[in-house]
């Protein structure tokens, strides 16, 4: 874990509205699908230098609310598609987590790594609940930038 300065950049992908309760049962999972849909419609296009990121967004207040989740990548635009969107990544002070393994589990067991984390007494950061995102660099290689004040 590392803190890292990030500048202000934009990424273009399919979005959904979400909280962490719904993503813990099948029926009501959106990220999932998300991704599915992601895969299906907007992996094919993508470049060899493309870069592929999930991010979260317009949080509601924190972890417990609603929140935007965005399955996406630098270099498509919303010319590419209809049901693209853009996603400003704030520039700003991030806690890195990264990790490798077989995804998505690695990334849900890095999730996990995040959330105690921020709630144990030895926390320093504070999540400033802006922009956080995901970056894969790889198809087993998978990086959380979390915003901190």
């Amino acid at each position: 874990m590392q803190t890292q300065q990030i500048e202000r950049f934009t990424v273009f992908g399919f979005k959904t509205r979400t909280k962490n309760q719904d993503e813990m049962t099948a029926e009501t999972a959106k990220i999932g699908p998300l991704w599915q849909r992601f895969f299906a419609q907007a992996a094919p296009r993508l470049q060899p230098r493309s870069k592929v990121y999930g991010v979260y967004s317009g949080y509601e207040s924190d972890f417990n609310a609603s929140f935007d989740v965005y399955a996406a990548a630098n270099t498509l635009s919303t010319q590419d598609d209809s049901g693209l969107e853009a996603v400003e990544i704030q520039a700003g002070n991030y806690l890195v987590f990264s990790a490798e393994g077989e995804l998505p589990q690695t990334c849900i067991d890095l999730w996990g790594e995040v959330w105690r984390y921020f709630q144990s007494e030895e926390v320093q950061y504070q999540r400033a609940y802006t922009t956080d995102f995901e970056y894969y660099s790889g198809e087993q290689s998978i990086s959380i930038y979390i915003a901190v004040k």
